[in-house]
C-alpha cells in the first residue's frame, strides 16, 4: 500500500471550529482544512500551507499539535498518516464565506470552491467525513470544553 503524510487543522475561534463544504460537490462531505504534504515538507509547514490555502484567512496561529494517526483505505490502496493540529484564529474572521483553493493537493482541476462556516464545539459538529474527526476529543479536552 502506498503511505502518504497528510495534515488536518482544527481551527478555532474561541468555542467554534471551522469546517467547510465544497461548493459545487456536496458529495464530498463536511470536512476541515488539511490536504497532502509536499515532499521533504515539514508537517508544521505543511499544515500551516494548507490552512491559508484552503480557507484564505490571515492571522493564523499554531496553538498545538493534536496527534498522529495512521487510517487505512483498503479501496485506495493507501495508508494516511495524518497529523493533526490546533489552530488558532486571532484575525476577526467573517461569520460564513467563499474561498476558492487555486492548488488543490488531490489532483482535482483549480480552482475548487469551498463553503467554510463556523461551528459549535462539541455538540454543534456535524460529522466529518472519512474521520476527519478523529481528534475532536483531544481539542475538546486542550479547550476544556
Amino acid at each position: 500500500m502506498d503511505r502518504m503524510h497528510k495534515v488536518y487543522a482544527y481551527i478555532t475561534d474561541g468555542n467554534h471550529l471551522l469546517v467547510f463544504d465544497h461548493l459545487h460537490f456536496p458529495e464530498a462531505g463536511t470536512q476541515v482544512p488539511g490536504g497532502t504534504l509536499e515532499p521533504g515538507e515539514d508537517p508544521d509547514a505543511g499544515v500551516m500551507r494548507e490552512a491559508r490555502e484552503e480557507t484564505g484567512l490571515d492571522g493564523l496561529r499554531m496553538c498545538a499539535r493534536l496527534g498522529e494517526v495512521d487510517r487505512v483505505f483498503p479501496e485506495l490502496g493507501q495508508v494516511h498518516h495524518r497529523h493533526y493540529y490546533h489552530l488558532i484564529c486571532d484575525s476577526v474572521p467573517p461569520e460564513r464565506w467563499c474561498h476558492d483553493e487555486m492548488n488543490p493537493s488531490d489532483g482535482s482541476l483549480a480552482p475548487i470552491t469551498f463553503v467554510l462556516y463556523w461551528v459549535l464545539l462539541p455538540d454543534g459538529v456535524p460529522e466529518l467525513i472519512a474521520g476527519m474527526g478523529e481528534m475532536l476529543p483531544s481539542l475538546c479536552a486542550e479547550l476544556g470544553l
